[in-house]
């Protein structure tokens, strides 16, 4: 994809299916597709990026609330289900497993493969990191965490994973041993969501109340950068394959452009109003991809 700093970005909106389907965290499967929670609609769904065409997977529990979803090395999808308290397993053919994570009502949320090949989450309820290897074991940690923190997104970077602590204004680190270590966000009450890891090396985050990204760099020094968008509520952040940054802000309707320098290229509003628009991913193909929950759509972004 050629560098969107001189190319106006377009968005087009795909519908989902099913009504009310809350769209909230998307990823690329072993196939190509974009994969995606629909959390109030407590279905796994699948959109073919060549076609438009949708399929979605019903869950057994009626109000799982899906969130987080990853594609695991094992060709599966592997997501986490918030309400339910489960992990689920799912083949691109759409064969379900599903896993109960030990401590009751702990709050699934996100995941990630880990760089021990297992499956790691947050459970944001319970203050906790859970792994959940091949056989369905789940282990939890919690030494290092304080009540409240809220563990949310988690990403793999040098051999441990790195995820936010949307109640502490930390970003924390965890090693495939399960120790971890915290590092203070400067801004009070950042509330750090979304994090994405850049081709740089550098993490990027989202703190959603201080309208700002931030980066953390290998030693856990973190830099912010404030979006210039009043009261946007920021979700989502990912690199684009020019080294971009696009994020969106949820409040303000809006997906935005960053340079890796911390300088603000353009604001695109979403076709529809009052959307939502929450996590953003970047496709192999280059192209960029955000559910906008509030709308049940998903919207892709292109460039002219």
């Amino acid at each position: 994809m050629t560098s969107a700093t001189t190319h106006r970005a377009t968005i087009r909106e795909h519908a989902i299916p099913t009504v009310g389907a809350g769209p909230y965290i998307l990823c690329e499967g072993p196939d190509g597709a974009i994969w995606f929670c629909q959390s109030t609609a407590s279905r796994i769904g699948r959109l073919d990026p060549a076609t438009g065409a949708f399929t979605e997977f019903p869950l057994p529990h009626p109000d799982a609330s899906p969130i987080g979803i990853i594609a695991g090395r094992d060709g599966c999808l592997w997501f986490t289900q918030k309400k339910a308290n489960r992990i689920g397993r799912l083949t691109t053919a759409g064969e379900l497993t599903e896993f109960e994570a030990p401590t009751p009502a702990s709050g699934p949320d996100a995941i990630a493969v880990g760089p021990d090949g297992a499956i790691w989450f947050s459970e944001t309820d319970a203050d906790k990191i859970g792994r959940i290897d091949a056989s369905g074991h789940i282990t939890e940690f919690s030494k290092g965490l304080t009540p409240g923190s809220r563990p949310l997104a988690l990403v793999e970077r040098d051999g441990a994973l790195w995820f936010s602590q949307a109640g502490a204004s930390r970003i924390g680190r965890i090693d495939p041993k399960g120790v971890i270590s915290s590092f203070p966000i400067p801004s009070a009450n950042s509330q750090p969501r979304a994090i994405a890891l850049h081709p740089a090396g550098g993490l990027w985050f989202v703190e959603t109340n201080s309208n700002a990204l931030g980066r953390v760099d290998a030693q856990g020094a973190i830099h912010e950068f404030p979006v210039g968008i009043d009261n946007a509520s920021l979700r989502g952040v990912t690199a684009g394959a020019d080294g971009d940054l696009w994020f969106t802000a949820n409040f303000a309707n809006q997906i935005g452009h960053m340079t890796p320098q911390g300088q603000v290229m353009g604001v695109y509003d979403c076709p529809t109003p009052a959307s939502g628009p929450r996590c953003i991913m970047t496709h192999s193909s280059g192209r960029l991809f955000y559910g906008a929950f509030d709308a049940g759509l998903i919207g892709e972004i292109s460039f002219v």
